[in-house]
């Protein structure tokens, strides 16, 4: 079985060895990997500055997949079956998961972060985590769980229509944000470093107003589109400790600060001001299982079009020489699809 491997910060190597075994256990299944996307979190890993993470790991838990073979008390999943992938494998029994929120688990390990990944041919995962759809392509399949990143932050906000809103990072989870966040009836502010990012935006994604980051003064002319009220929610997408430290300035009075992107390192942010807005902070941590089924269901009536968003594609084995340009900001990379 030909596997992807990053062995360090910086390289990736593709070996091939034995398969897993094709004995189940009870609740699981057997899945051939057809299509792994590529995120933020496999560039951090790459980069070496991603938390909760060590080397050698096998990364990929963007994944469109096929069932071989099922358990045979799996109701759920059967051979033939094209599936998106949950990757968040939680205990089901901390206060957490008790309490529904299995996403932000206290032992929650995640496919491809902290145990291994879909990089690989096959792989033995519990059944419960397959999400099927007999319309769907697995390239779609695939982009369930990042647009399941951005429906969850959205839900954590509890927006309402006619708030206006600002995203701070137009990448792959941003644009998730933003999509749901207009599903919700909002107007959405952008706030990006990639010019060719925020034209994607406005001319793809239908966004009105953006803000180029290098703007001299972005208090202000977020001021001047939304009629001195400032936004009332601001999501944080980055992951950049600059920008996570700088978006404390922008939610209006009685706004709230959502951050979804993460990073190695801590938060500061000027207390007195905090309080005299009376903002709220969140963190938003992956997606609910109900997530995906919700968004499935949103891709094959057209209310969610992936369409435009894989901009780059590699098959399997050339993944250790493509994979190092995909992490430079000059490749123009929104989102790498693997193919098996």
């Amino acid at each position: 079985m030909k596997t992807l491997t990053l062995e360090e910060p910086g390289k990736i190597t593709l070996s091939d060895g034995p398969g897993p075994e094709e004995a189940l256990s009870p609740g699981e299944a057997l899945v051939k990997i057809h299509r792994i996307g590529v995120c933020g979190t496999d560039i951090h890993a790459f980069n070496g500055r991603q938390p909760f993470f060590s080397y050698p790991r096998i990364l990929g838990h963007e994944l469109g997949v096929e069932v071989i073979a099922v358990a045979p008390d799996v109701t759920g999943a059967a051979p033939g079956d094209r599936c998106a992938v949950e990757p968040y494998l939680n205990c089901g029994q901390c206060i957490a998961c008790r309490r529904g929120k299995g996403n932000c688990c206290t032992s929650l390990q995640v496919l491809g972060v902290h145990v291994d990944g879909g990089h690989r041919e096959r792989i033995v995962i519990p059944a419960a985590i397959l999400h099927r759809s007999h319309r769907l392509t697995l390239d779609q399949l695939a982009l369930v769980e990042t647009l399941g990143i951005g429906a969850h932050a959205v839900d954590r906000a509890q927006l309402e229509a006619g708030e206006t809103v600002l995203v701070i990072g137009a990448g792959p989870i941003g644009m998730a944000v933003i999509q749901f966040a207009r599903a919700a009836g909002t107007e959405v502010i952008v706030l990006d470093v990639n010019d060719a990012r925020l034209a994607f935006c406005r001319e793809t994604l239908g966004v009105t107003h953006t803000v180029k980051a290098s703007t001299q003064n972005i208090a202000a002319e977020l001021q001047a589109l939304t009629n001195g009220d400032m936004p009332t929610a601001v999501f944080d997408a980055t992951g950049n400790p600059k920008s996570m430290a700088a978006s404390f300035d922008w939610p209006a009075h009685g706004g709230r600060l959502i951050f979804v992107g993460l990073f190695q390192g801590d938060v500061s942010f000027h207390d007195p001001g905090f309080h005299r807005r009376e903002l709220t902070l969140m963190g938003s941590r992956n997606a609910r299982s109900a997530d995906f089924p919700r968004i499935i269901s949103l891709i094959e009536n057209g209310a969610v079009d992936t369409t435009p968003w894989i901009t780059h594609r590699a098959p399997f084995d050339a993944v250790p020489d493509e994979f190092p340009k995909w992490v430079k900001p000059e490749t123009g990379v929104l989102k790498a699809m693997i193919e098996l």
